[in-house]
């Protein structure tokens, strides 16, 4: 139920036409002493943009900061766009990654597929998609894995599931299963919608992908 009430506020937020000429700016300052820093581009839909926060609130800049906090001299991009869909996200791929010396990606899509029922084959074929050109540029990819709704029915809630863990293992890419685990169904955690992580709820979606990608960071940075 949680994860059905927080795919169905992503889409009543996002359903409207995907304006992906959106081009959201770097969460660190461009400052020309940073321009030459390894960068994490993170590619995803409103919760990634943090809709309902500022974007100094949102997890990528909360990640920014325990990078920061922790040493590490690297730059991270909101490439975050409300609305969407894997589909979508492919088509500014090239964009994303335009976005200097990219070296991590962190790939959350899905969400809004899994809301609107398109098909898991469809799903997988994207993310496959941009998973395979992000590493043709020696770009290392974390995947964030999402839940669908339960109105389409089990298998259709399994299958989506199955798609980030295959991808996952088919690709030797790294894995958060669930980008918000210990968050959604939590009341206290988001926003008046019930769905959306507020201020506290981002801390907590930042720990969980600063978990997954610090041995990302450390690997990449050992090359």
């Amino acid at each position: 139920m949680a994860v059905c009430l927080l795919l169905a506020g992503c889409g009543r937020r996002e359903t409207p036409a995907v304006d992906t000429s959106a081009r959201p700016a770097a969460v660190a300052p461009a400052s020309s002493e940073q321009s030459s820093l390894p960068r994490i581009v993170v590619l995803g839909d409103s919760l990634t943009a943090g809709l309902g926060l500022q974007m100094s609130q949102a997890y990528p800049a909360l990640l920014q900061q325990k990078l920061r906090d922790n040493g590490y001299k690297w730059d991270v991009i909101n490439a975050g766009v409300s609305g969407d869909t894997s589909a979508a996200g492919l088509e500014r791929l090239d964009w994303a990654l335009d976005q200097g010396p990219v070296r991590i990606m962190i790939l959350e899509l899905g969400a809004n597929d899994g809301l609107r029922g398109l098909p898991v084959s469809e799903l997988k074929k994207n993310l496959a998609a941009i998973i395979e050109r992000t590493q043709a540029k020696g770009i290392a990819v974390l995947l964030t894995g999402m839940e669908a709704p339960p109105n389409f029915g089990p298998e259709y809630t399994v299958s989506f599931r199955q798609v980030y863990r295959d991808l996952a293992k088919e690709y030797k890419v790294a894995l958060l299963p669930f980008l918000l685990d210990h968050v959604a169904g939590n009341p206290s955690l988001n926003q008046g919608d019930g769905i959306h992580p507020n201020v506290e709820g981002a801390k907590i979606v930042a720990t969980n992908v600063w978990t997954a990608v610090k041995p990302l960071v450390d690997s990449v940075a050992a090359r």
